[in-house]
């Protein structure tokens, strides 16, 4: 009978990483992993953007798995709704800001000083680790134990609260229910760096009643921003407009 030959531990380069991200130390390819974290901007020849591709088709199937399994009963159009801000950029960056996966990130020094292009550095080095935990095995088992988690804390108030989802529509909707008018959006830039968080801010506007403000890195955030604020000015208080 061949002997069971154990598994090679993690190199001592990756345990922090492993240990930190949460990822599993059983039949992660440590190889794969470690190509995972560099970016294209530090190496040309080996880094995550195949793994990248890989990984953003491994999010959209475990995304559309983990919602038939949670939610039973929702529409077809529920799960489009609420998987297309799942996979998202944004809920990338923040999944990966939430682990602390910059650290680990290989980056070149120019790079890391294009703040207007972290967020997608960040949301394609996670896409880059779930490829490789789907790699690891060939399915999604991995993947699944490691996302679902992320993806169940994000999941919940989108169900509950599709205005979250996109709050502009939603406050749209609203007001042309309740007012028959559309809300206006008054948008300036407040900062003229490109990398800053609060760039623009902006006003919603019903008649002569402001509903809510918010500012983002770009116009459309702020204006999401000020629409869920607005959205939730409106349905708690919901007086007819001034005549």
């Amino acid at each position: 009978m061949t002997p069971m030959i154990e598994p090679l531990p993690p190199p001592p380069s990756l345990r922090p990483c492993i240990e930190q991200l949460g990822l599993p130390q059983k039949d992660l390819n440590w190889e794969l992993l470690d190509q995972a974290l560099m970016h294209v901007s530090a190496s040309t020849d080996r880094n995550n953007e195949r793994l990248e591709f890989l990984g953003d088709s491994v999010l959209r199937l475990a995304a559309a798995e983990f919602l038939m399994a949670q939610y039973p009963n929702a529409t077809v159009g529920d799960f489009t709704r609420v998987r297309s801000h799942l996979v998202s950029d944004q809920t990338l960056t923040q999944i990966a800001e939430k682990i602390g996966i910059e650290k680990f990130l290989q980056t070149s020094s120019a790079a890391k000083g294009d703040l207007a292009a972290r967020p997608k550095r960040l949301a394609d080095a996670i896409e880059a680790v779930l490829a490789v935990l789907y790699l690891s095995r060939g399915n999604l088992q991995l993947v699944r134990a490691w996302l679902d988690p992320h993806l169940a804390e994000r999941a919940q108030p989108l169900v509950a609260n599709p205005e979250i989802h996109n709050p502009k529509t939603a406050l749209q909707e609203l007001t042309q229910k309740v007012h028959k008018t559309l809300p206006d959006y008054r948008t300036e830039e407040i900062s003229t760096d490109h990398g800053a968080p609060e760039r623009f801010r902006a006003n919603v506007w019903l008649g002569d009643r402001c509903l809510g403000s918010g500012v983002g890195p770009s116009r459309k955030a702020a204006e999401q921003a000020a629409a869920l604020q607005g959205y939730q000015a409106l349905t708690a208080n919901p007086d007819p407009l001034p005549t």
